[in-house]
């Protein structure tokens, strides 16, 4: 991610202002600031969509929440705002009731959030935007590195990174109980 501006005229973007802006350019909103997001390569897309495909599934088969697709904007600070978009989130009933959908962002921060790790994201980003997260109240993290098919799972209340490989599962814990994905499968080719 870049940042590109922060308006034409110098002053801070707010969210509703990304939110028109968002249909000339893709990108999310950090205290004021446009951050250019570019589109992602076809392997990216492809395990956002697996892992978005098996959590979905368990979410609704279990009626538990609402799953979300990349590019769902979540609003987490206001004045400046900032909006932030993860390749995957889950919500729970408890957090979003149903039948509040809008077309504005969402409000409520999401228990879990899933983001398929870019060729040219740096890792030490990567975790500082897990634990960014996190201090927005997220309680689970799952960083899918691609690349060398590993998953780094970041859970609210430590400092401590599980690192899976191909041969372990992900797992729900007590977010999502009874949840559980084979990596291999989640990498498959």
């Amino acid at each position: 991610m870049k940042v590109v501006e922060k308006r034409h005229s110098g002053t801070l973007m707010s969210a509703d202002e990304l939110l028109r802006f968002g249909r000339e350019r893709r990108g999310e909103l950090i205290r004021g600031v446009f951050c250019e997001v570019t589109p992602a390569g076809s392997q990216h897309s492809e395990i956002a969509f697996r892992l978005g495909l098996r959590v979905g599934n368990f979410v609704e088969q279990h009626q538990l929440g609402t799953a979300f697709a990349a590019d769902y904007g979540i609003q987490l600070e206001h004045d400046p705002d900032t909006v932030r978009a993860p390749d995957f989130a889950f919500t729970s009933y408890a957090r979003r009731p149903r039948g509040i959908a809008t077309e504005k962002y969402g409000q409520e921060v999401p228990e879990l959030v899933a983001e398929v790790v870019s060729p040219s994201d740096r890792r030490p980003e990567v975790h500082a935007k897990a634990r960014m997260w996190l201090s927005f109240g997220v309680l689970l993290v799952w960083n899918v590195f691609p690349r060398s098919r590993t998953v780094e799972v970041h859970r609210a209340g430590t400092e401590e990174v599980e690192a899976l490989t191909e041969a372990d599962s992900l797992d729900g814990g007590e977010v999502l109980p009874g949840f559980s994905c084979p990596l291999s499968r989640l990498f498959a080719d």
